[in-house]
């Protein structure tokens, strides 16, 4: 009897030794799992919500495996988003001149804060109704004499038939517009040809060898038997090949310039679909524009804008050249007096160096630092010794397309850049990135992004007070080189960029959505446009 007791005891230690072995090694595995399924997607209708204290995982380093698998799943859903629409002729496409527009309920008047919805019924070149949705469609609503205007929400039904929405924020006779900027067809083609090859852009390495230079062809993926240099970031998986000029080591590449290549990946078929006249053409040209009056009704006093606050669709709208967030309102804030004691680190591409040149021409006191470099894409510094203000703005890594030969001696990716920011309460980081990424694979832009928030979210560990904000794409012009830049392939990034960085407390400027309440068309919009997008910034951190 006390030999079975014994044994008894032996075995339920046996038992809680084995269970407590289980429990730790999940607990172990519980972060990669966390991370592998954590990344949820919601494209179609986007309501992005900030945190105010983050909790990110005790572990944020990722595998190269974690991360593959995390873009596969993206890549997946941007694929459902996206699905083929086959077609053998152009007269089977979705046409602007056929589809009907159809106001809901019209009126004669309507009220300030009305919302009015139009019905869209698409039909091919033959007049026969769409089955299907996937058009990429922009709604704006304007008053050019007002300085007025705003962008219109989408709703795509998946049978040809379209709701949008406009809410009438403004008084006085208000346009409308729909434009159909790439029918489902060619946004299917552009999608298919985009994930085909990465030649679309040729890069040209310069090499130092001894007192002369060599060039050699550079890429994100070279299709070369050659002897290639391969420039890679280990941790992050991220790299840049260049032919490898003999007798010179690879160290000694310092220059870089591009240009376009004649390649196309779509059929001829398709390109038509890309001409001039068939992008951006308008659906409701025949609608003569609707009066809005005040209908004695009061405007809710919004509180100031603060960094973590909702967003929505649209996220706001323009009135006398001046961004008025649905949410929120926008105080104008005495920039010198907001940034006395901060250290603002602008990181990205052009788009973002024009919040650089703001600083410089509307603080007269702060004076640019010579730090050795030449050309338009050379770092930039720009200190107020007396106010301690310190502005950086340093460009992102390749791909980074030019005509104009830059320096590749220091470039280093944005990534490595966070990791070296000690951060706190008055260090600021503006990341802005997405348009020098448009004619490449997505799955590129995807890896930047998801390296981006890592680093972010170790940042975040180290240093939870400091402040970080994404700046969306700005959107561009609509008949420029349709293939590589389309803001079809924006738009793609931009949903994408958003769903990446909805775990991590960062705030959003969706210059976006901004730019197309303001009409711009253009990658680099007018001073007015980045003003506004500027204080946003300055209404986040003061």
């Amino acid at each position: 009897m006390t030999m079975k007791i014994a044994n008894h005891k032996s075995l339920l230690v046996l038992l809680f030794i084995l269970a407590s072995w289980i429990t730790f090694a999940v607990i172990q595995n519980s972060t990669k799992l966390w991370t592998a399924l954590r990344l949820p997607f919601s494209l179609h209708h986007w309501n992005f919500v900030m945190k105010t204290q983050p909790e990110p995982p005790p572990n944020p380093i990722v595998s190269p495996t974690e991360t593959a698998l995390r873009i596969k799943r993206i890549m997946e859903k941007l694929d459902q988003l996206v699905p083929p629409r086959p077609f053998t002729t152009v007269s089977s496409t979705t046409s602007a001149t056929h589809s009907r527009a159809t106001v809901l309920s019209p009126r004669d008047t309507y009220c300030r804060g009305d919302r009015l919805d139009v019905l869209l019924e698409m039909r091919d070149h033959l007049g026969r109704r769409k089955e299907y949705g996937g058009d990429f469609l922009r709604a704006r609503m304007s008053s050019p004499a007002l300085k007025a205007g705003a962008s219109g929400k989408v709703t795509d039904f998946n049978n040809g038939t379209y709701l949008v929405s406009f809410t009438l924020f403004w008084e006085g006779q208000v346009s409308l517009s729909v434009l159909l900027i790439h029918p489902s067809e060619g946004v299917s083609a552009l999608w298919r040809a985009r994930n085909q090859g990465y030649d679309r852009v040729i890069f040209t390495g310069q090499f130092n060898r001894g007192t002369s230079q060599v060039n050699t062809d550079c890429a994100l993926a070279l299709n070369s038997s050659a002897e290639l240099c391969e420039y890679l970031d280990t941790r992050d998986q991220e790299a840049f090949y260049c032919v490898k000029p003999p007798n010179v080591p690879c160290a000694a590449l310092t220059h870089m310039h591009s240009k376009n290549k004649d390649v196309s990946y779509l059929s001829k078929q398709e390109r038509s679909l890309f001409e001039r006249s068939n992008v951006g053409v308008e659906m409701m040209a025949k609608f003569n524009a609707i009066t809005v009056s005040k209908c004695h009704k009061t405007v809710p006093v919004k509180r100031q804008c603060k960094f973590g606050m909702a967003s929505t669709i649209p996220s706001g709208h323009v009135w006398k050249d001046t961004w008025n967030p649905v949410s929120c309102s926008l105080a104008a804030i005495e920039m010198k007096e907001c940034l006395r004691g901060k250290f603002i680190y602008l990181l990205g591409d052009s788009t973002i160096r024009q919040w650089m040149e703001y600083f410089k021409s509307s603080i007269n006191t702060l004076k640019s630092v010579d730090l050795h470099e030449s050309g338009k894409l050379q770092k930039q510094l720009a200190v107020d010794l007396n106010e301690n203000i310190n502005i950086q703005w340093q460009r992102h890594s390749y791909p980074l397309i030019g005509s104009l030969t830059y320096s590749v001696k220091e470039i280093e990716y944005i990534a490595q850049v966070i990791d070296r920011i000690g951060g706190e309460k008055n260090t600021i980081i503006v990341i802005s990135l997405g348009q020098h990424f448009r004619p490449f694979p997505i799955d590129v832009f995807i890896r930047r992004a998801l390296n981006i928030h890592d680093a972010v979210q170790r940042l975040l560990l180290r240093s939870p007070e400091t402040v970080v904000i994404i700046k969306a794409e700005n959107i561009r012009e609509m008949n420029v080189d349709v293939e590589r830049f389309s803001d079809f392939h924006g738009y793609i990034q931009y949903l994408a960029l958003k769903d990446i960085f909805q775990d991590l407390n960062v705030g959003i400027i969706d210059a976006w959505d901004i730019t197309i309440a303001y009409g711009t068309n253009n990658v680099h919009p007018p001073q007015s446009v980045v003003r506004n997008q500027i204080n946003i910034l300055l209404n986040f951190i003061c």
